[in-house]
């Protein structure tokens, strides 16, 4: 048996976009009910959701059942030995792609690349588990690296300022802006809709874009997800589980209550 293509890696080098869904629920029957939904990928949060290692097992299991949607792992933090013994973890999973967040700088991602990597391009630990579906992939270890996926986060101000050194470490696949943490770092906490916010993270996608490397992006806001795709991001995260949950319930309950208020659709927490 060959170890699998990443079909996620194989669409950022073709500049195909990705259309996605961050899934928080950290539950396999919730993630699969998203998984036959459509979307190119689904992001399972490690970091602001209470997901363990069985339970991205579990949902990992339920996304493979629908091959054409891709499972992309947030790891709750990517350096130290502690991030460097989760993504270990996270890989022998099986999940070929993962989001590191809070990456301030291109030594910080060159970290990370090696921790994705088996020797002697890495320091990953040679035991692949489920990811090597325990041996059945005879080649695993001589073909992993080249099916690992990694995206990093910039998410500050450091981030914004090293963004191109950052791009350009070789095994970084993709620039992910995640732009609550930075709008706070650039002064609005809770407010990315910010003009100051926004024209950082818009001029933050065409210099991604313009070193090759993949942008991505999260808003359930639809226009600003076309405009983000218009001005090039590649992977864009277009919704939220718990905010179509918490959505769709109010907004029922709100026909038959008139105490009840429905969030506005564009808000993320």
């Amino acid at each position: 048996m060959q170890t699998p293509v990443n079909p996620f890696k194989q669409a950022l080098a073709e500049k195909r976009a990705q259309i996605g869904l961050w899934v928080g629920l950290a539950d396999h029957y919730t993630t699969e009910i998203c998984a036959g939904a459509g979307f190119d990928w689904l992001l399972l949060d490690g970091e602001h959701s209470p997901n363990d290692l069985r339970t991205l097992l579990q949902q990992a299991q339920a996304v493979a059942a629908y091959p054409a949607t891709h499972a992309i792992a947030r790891v709750p933090m990517g350096h130290g030995h502690v991030g460097q013994m989760l993504i270990k973890q996270y890989l022998d999973l099986g999940i070929q792609t993962l989001l590191v967040p809070m990456v301030d700088s291109a030594g910080q991602a060159r970290n990370i690349v090696r921790d994705m990597r088996y020797p002697p391009e890495g320091v990953r630990g040679m035991g692949g588990a489920r990811a090597s579906r325990w041996g059945r992939f005879p080649n695993y270890a001589k073909e992993a690296n080249e099916q690992v996926c990694l995206l990093v986060q910039a998410e500050s101000q450091e981030s914004l300022d090293n963004l191109e050194a950052i791009a350009m470490v070789p095994g970084v696949h993709g620039i992910f802006i995640g732009p609550a943490d930075l709008s706070a770092s650039l002064g609005y906490p809770g407010n990315s809709g910010h003009p100051k916010a926004q024209a950082a993270i818009e001029d933050a996608i065409k210099r991604i874009v313009k070193t090759g490397k993949a942008a991505g992006i999260l808003t359930p806001d639809e226009a600003l997800a076309r405009h983000y795709l218009e001005l090039g991001a590649t992977f864009v995260a277009v919704g939220l589980d718990n905010n179509l949950l918490a959505r769709a319930t109010a907004t029922l309950a709100a026909k038959f209550k008139s105490d009840v208020t429905v969030a506005p659709a564009g808000k993320t927490y």
